[in-house]
């Protein structure tokens, strides 16, 4: 059962980072989920292109994730590197939509911070 919830709570970090959202100049807007799509195209045809911190961090972290599902006890290590990479984009998000009172930007972030406090409570509850 403790695998599962690992896996579980994993699972939600994943699909909650997909739905950040995020505004920038010229109207310019798109969920992360999009943004995705679009770095996995240009990685296969223009990989330098895509070679960024806030772009190469991020999907690190999301493979992590991933990876971590498929694993017969999920890492607890993975897991928080996981957060951390993901959280810099996701914080950040945050951080920038609240400068703006932009309350797309602030709503989509939410859901990742709390699960991703969930799961730290999670692991310090459960494993010590």
């Amino acid at each position: 059962m403790e695998n599962m919830n690992s896996k579980l709570l994993n699972l939600l970090l994943l699909l909650t980072s997909l739905i950040g959202y995020l505004e920038w100049g010229g109207g310019n807007e798109a969920f992360l989920f999009q943004i995705e799509g679009d770095v996995l195209f240009k990685l296969v045809t223009n990989p330098t292109s895509v070679i960024h911190p806030f772009i190469v961090f991020p999907l690190a972290a999301q493979v992590a994730l991933l990876v971590t599902l498929f694993q017969k006890k999920p890492s607890k290590r993975m897991t928080f590197w996981s957060m951390g990479g993901l959280g810099i984009l996701l914080v950040l998000v945050f951080v920038i939509g609240w400068m703006t009172l932009n309350y797309k930007m602030i709503v989509s972030t939410l859901p990742f911070i709390g699960v991703s406090a969930i799961t730290i409570r999670y692991y310090r509850l459960a494993r010590g």
